[in-house]
């Protein structure tokens, strides 16, 4: 579902929490203005669950390809955007205790994943750069008349820089962050007028970063919130525990899928089955969990469809080509061919679908700034007030 489309409402209770909210004491402090609000909250959960329901239905030849991931991020955006109208509607209550500290971890958490947003706009450029070195093979070998020697070698050498590539991950990676800029602010520098599309001041991540330290840092002490804190904020810190959830799964996702420094899927996953959206996210997880443990996915800078297409192709290229001896015979020229087909669809899906993720991505890491920035802003306000 696009994120244009992410304000419809549902009217039902919060019975998903294992409690009804609507069975309060009306003469609590903070109680709220109208059911509508309650109504709102209850509708975000459910959408929630919804748009997880509907990733946890692909099948396994979809899971974690480009579109999938694409489509994880829509998810996200649209989370986001209800969430942010839900603190826009209730800011007043946000700088009141317990709600202060579920929205100060909640800030605290948005800036770490900033910091991984950064890393996989780093990883999506070392997948452009793979992409590079198959349409060299295509140049060399695709479209031509006859194959000869020269072509194989010149086809020969990219196919190895391609497969050095894809194993020196660590190499890679760090040659990236000092290449590529985190997303936001224009750059002026010298360096950064030559590659039109690095777009701000600051470095990416440290030569220093973990993925795998920064997502066990944006989900340590996730925990669902206590029934009496539920009730002192009226259902506001389900709505904040939720989307934090939300937050440490996509991220978590991203790290698995693609490239990045010090990748790591040890991050602990534990969520009561009261809530809505819990079975497909734990679905999901052990899912992709799965699929880290194939003996052919053990070793792989990424568990992308797209990288592990790449690494199938690049592989039975290069195989391939050194079982090759002049002049070609019609067979072997035949099965070359093939190969050259089967390299250039993978090369055309991921042309096609890295631009779009890259832009995404970008849309991400803006979207959690200002939804960072209204809360503290509407906290300020609130602050100033009193």
């Amino acid at each position: 579902m696009p994120a244009t489309d992410c304000r419809e409402a549902s009217a039902a209770s919060f019975s998903g929490f294992g409690f009804s909210i609507l069975n309060r004491r009306h003469d609590q402090v903070h109680s709220m203005d109208s059911p509508r609000q309650e109504i709102e909250l209850d509708s975000f959960q459910k959408q929630v669950a919804e748009r997880f329901h509907d990733l946890a239905a692909v099948d396994s030849d979809e899971l974690l390809s480009i579109p999938w991931i694409r489509k994880l991020l829509d998810a996200f955006l649209c989370c986001q955007e209800e969430f942010r109208l839900i603190v826009f509607k209730n800011k007043d209550f946000l700088n009141r205790h317990p709600m202060d500290r579920y929205v100060s971890e909640f800030s605290e958490r948005s800036v770490k994943a900033l910091d991984v947003c950064n890393a996989i706009r780093d990883g999506i450029e070392k997948i452009r750069q793979w992409q590079m070195q198959l349409e060299i093979v295509l140049c060399a070998l695709d479209n031509q008349r006859s194959l000869g020697d020269g072509q194989i070698r010149r086809a020969k050498k990219a196919l190895i820089d391609l497969a050095i590539g894809m194993l020196d991950e660590k190499e890679s990676n760090t040659t990236l962050a000092h290449r590529n800029r985190s997303f936001g602010r224009n750059n002026v520098t010298r360096e950064n007028k030559s590659v039109g599309h690095y777009r701000s001041l600051s470095w990416s991540v440290s030569r220093s970063w973990s993925a795998a330290r920064q997502l066990q840092a944006i989900g340590n002490n996730l925990v669902a919130p206590r029934a009496n804190e539920i009730m002192a904020t009226n259902g506001l810190n389900v709505a904040v525990f939720t989307m934090n959830y939300v937050l440490f799964f996509v991220m978590w996702a991203l790290v698995a899928a693609i490239p990045c420094q010090d990748r790591g899927l040890q991050s602990h996953f534990s969520v009561t089955r009261q809530f809505v959206w819990s079975l497909p996210v734990i679905s999901l997880h052990e899912r992709i969990l799965e699929e880290s443990r194939k003996r052919d996915r053990k070793n792989s800078c990424g568990l992308l469809k797209e990288i592990h297409e790449i690494e199938k192709c690049s592989q039975h290229m290069n195989e391939l080509t050194d079982s090759i001896h002049f002049p070609l015979n019609e067979l072997k020229e035949g099965e070359v061919r093939q190969r050259i087909r089967e390299l250039r669809r993978v090369y055309s899906s991921i042309k096609d679908e890295l631009d779009p993720l890259e832009r995404q991505v970008r849309e991400v890491f803006c979207r959690i700034v200002r939804c960072r920035t209204e809360g503290l802003d509407s906290i300020g306000r609130a602050n100033s007030r009193d």
